[in-house]
């Protein structure tokens, strides 16, 4: 009776004994063993020379407060000299050395140079020229994307290859075409803003058009497959379906037609010539044309507030910049 329970409790005896005498050791030499590595780790950093830190990764912060002070320096002196009242270009040196708010007064307060009318024009010129961008290239890409005619792929190359030539070199052409337009249809001649739009929408499409139309590839044609099976013709399926799915680029193309027509002054001064109809970048330059320095202050409290309309969207809008950016590069 004593055979069977003796040899299971031999048995058993063993067992806990090894389980007991593996287990403690192997959780003591793991402990020390990761102690000794820390150790080690803090050690290897605190004899790490310098040059050998320097050469791995400090001269990357290096880089990066160069490049940080080389973009934030230019914006500090337009803001300096925007809240210096003292009017000359030598004084506004001394960055933030004095701080009233006498530019910005007077900007608004001279009649010969109406800035409030200014900045509207500008927001009414290069909000209408963005949306109708938008809207016109969105369809150009979606015709590229989605159907398959003929001169489909050399319409796409000429589109590339008219970006090649900036609108600077017909700025001659534009101004003797617009001054006959004038005789016929004044609203669309020189010195409208309507006339400008349409200038700019004609350089404004190509390569908006094939930046789209790359994003449009990424969206499944099966989604437009399964639209045509429902009964859904193409003016549905690009309203309802693809204009929803294709927003990053969408508010990528508008930002940057916006910043460019802010900021566009050689074809501006040529078509505007009405000083009531002028846009910011024309007007502004009016400040420093005659007396550079005298009208330094007033000119820069200018720059300051029409920066301000293309700061507000830029935020309101990062969210897709870079989405829409890289989404339409990759798939052509």
């Amino acid at each position: 009776m004593n055979g069977p329970a003796s040899r299971t409790a031999s048995s058993a005896t063993p067992t806990d004994q090894a389980t007991g005498t593996t287990a403690e050791p192997a959780t003591g030499e793991a402990a020390r063993a990761t102690a000794a590595d820390v150790e080690r780790l803090k050690s290897s950093h605190r004899r790490r020379p310098f040059g050998v830190w320097f050469a791995d990764k400090g001269w990357r912060h290096l880089v990066g407060i160069a490049v940080t002070i080389f973009a934030i320096f230019p914006l500090l002196y337009v803001l300096s000299a925007a809240l210096n009242s003292t009017g000359t270009l030598v004084g506004s040196n001394a960055l933030f050395s004095k701080i009233d708010f006498g530019n910005f007064t007077a900007l608004f307060n001279i009649p010969s140079r109406p800035f409030a009318r200014w900045f509207l024009n500008t927001l009414v010129v290069g909000g209408i020229t963005s949306a109708a961008t938008v809207f016109l290239g969105a369809m150009a890409a979606y015709a590229f994307s989605r159907m398959r005619f003929t001169g489909r792929r050399v319409g796409l190359l000429s589109l590339l290859l008219l970006q090649m030539f900036p609108q600077l070199l017909a700025v001659v052409a534009i101004f003797l075409l617009l001054s006959g337009i004038s005789e016929v249809i004044p609203a669309l001649g020189l010195g409208s803003q309507l006339g400008l739009i349409m200038v700019y929408l004609g350089g404004a499409l190509g390569v908006n058009t094939y930046l789209m139309y790359g994003f449009f590839n990424t969206v499944p044609q099966s989604l437009d497959e399964a639209a045509k099976i429902d009964g859904a013709s193409h003016t549905q399926i690009f309203f309802g379906i693809i204009m929803r799915l294709v927003t990053p680029i969408l508010a990528v193309v508008g930002l940057l037609t916006y910043i460019a027509i802010s900021g566009e002054f050689v074809i501006a001064s040529v078509v505007l010539t009405d000083p009531d109809s002028q846009t910011l970048a024309v007007g502004l330059y009016s400040f420093v044309a005659q007396q550079r320095s005298e009208n330094w202050g007033v000119f820069a409290a200018g720059a300051v507030i029409s920066a301000l309309p293309v700061m507000a969207l830029f935020l309101y809008l990062q969210r897709y910049i870079v989405s829409g950016l890289t989404a339409g590069s990759v798939k052509g």
